[in-house]
């Protein structure tokens, strides 16, 4: 079993790896993005019997560049000892927060995720959950004018992952934007 950490890993869910929160042990886990904050550097981690590779069968073109690997090394430091904790601590305050949200806002059919891998899903109807797209994208350009950057995903989610670092009062600046964006969205969408 492979698990694509590439967006989910590196603390993004306030666990090192997002398959720890399902009890789930990987034979292969690939990771990048986050790995090196941006730096361009993945990996790919697996266990001595599974690599039984040839010597000289795997290589690749950016291998073992210093300053990714020093990034990467930083990045390691900085979630273990801060931004794991802050990832679990804060994204669970996000998750409470976009909760309350919904509740004033009918075209918000389902909240969920872990840490700071966050889905806001749009709806024209709750009982139905037929998704509304152009209402999402609404809010997405809406926020984005009021310099809330989000990012539109699937049909009718609003991904939030924003960076491991952050703090309570950015989230609570960011959901003031971000529910103005609902309440002009709702206004001309839904009638």
């Amino acid at each position: 079993m492979i698990a694509d950490e590439v967006q989910a890993g590196m603390g993004r869910t306030g666990k090192w790896w997002s398959i720890e929160n399902f009890g789930v042990e990987p034979d292969i886990i690939t990771s990048a993005k986050g790995i090196a904050s941006g730096m361009p550097l993945g990996a790919m981690i697996t266990r001595k019997e599974v690599m039984d590779w040839p010597k000289g069968s795997h290589g690749n073109t950016f291998g073992g560049n210093p300053i990714a690997c020093a990034a990467s090394l930083a990045t390691i430091d900085l979630i273990e000892k801060q931004y794991l904790q802050n990832a679990a601590d804060v994204g669970a305050y996000t998750l409470d927060a976009l909760e309350e949200i919904k509740v004033r806002h009918p075209s918000i059919g389902d909240v969920r995720g872990i840490g700071f891998m966050i889905g806001v899903e749009y709806v024209k109807d709750r009982e139905t959950k037929e998704p509304a797209v152009k209402l999402r994208d609404e809010v997405v350009d809406l926020a984005f004018e009021r310099g809330l950057l989000t990012l539109g995903c699937g049909h009718s989610t609003i991904r939030f992952s924003p960076p491991l670092s952050t703090t309570r009062s950015e989230v609570d600046e960011a959901l003031k934007i971000y529910e103005e964006a609902i309440t002009l969205a709702e206004k001309k969408h839904l009638k």
